[in-house]
């Protein structure tokens, strides 16, 4: 078994590359790649059959990166983020620098801070935002755990994250809620 700072340095090289890693959540396992490269996310698009224009969220390692990517983010937030007991992915106005394509036209963005141990690292080291969307082509089901995930997906990436793989989760996705710049927010998912 490759060790945690192998995978994260190999997952690292890909990202930095403009590459697309698959790997595991504090959700479901998920398609990635760096949240700033515009080509990047064009694969990743291409890659599961996505609509363009439907939207992927992002994910940070610490709230306190919110701010370099969204210009103003409601108190709210916050307070959500702290009182959640499960992954909580909030859509927020005012999207800033990151690729053009993940922003809607309206100017939202989806970000969810991580709490899964993979993630957190992996994202601390990369310093930048990751891309995240499911491990499956698009209008197939979302994969519970590593042994679910299509082969052929498997080996359209560019890395396979080694941690995790083993372990089973509810394969349920975040809670989405949409804010508005003054804190009204709308449940998008539950």
């Amino acid at each position: 078994m490759i060790s945690l700072k192998d995978d994260i340095n190999n997952a690292l090289k890909v990202l930095n590359a403009g590459g697309i890693i698959l790997y595991p959540t504090d959700t479901i396992w998920g398609i990635g790649c760096d949240a700033t490269n515009e080509e990047a996310v064009k694969k990743v698009n291409e890659l599961k059959g996505r609509i363009v224009g439907k939207h992927l969220i992002v994910l940070l390692d610490t709230e306190n990166k919110l701010a370099s990517y969204v210009r103003e983010i409601p108190d709210v937030a916050y307070e959500l983020m702290d009182v959640t007991d499960r992954p909580l992915t909030i859509v927020y106005s005012g999207a800033k620098n990151l690729a053009g394509s993940l922003i809607s036209g309206d100017g939202t963005i989806g970000i969810r801070v991580v709490k899964h141990d993979f993630c957190k690292q992996l994202i601390a080291r990369f310093r930048k935002p990751i891309v995240s969307t499911s491990a499956n082509y698009s209008g197939q089901p979302s994969p519970a755990s590593f042994a679910d995930i299509d082969a052929e997906l498997i080996a359209s990436v560019d890395y396979v994250v080694q941690h995790g793989q083993e372990e089973y989760s509810e394969g349920k996705s975040s809670t989405i809620i949409k804010l508005g710049p003054s804190g009204q927010f709308e449940l998008i998912r539950k």
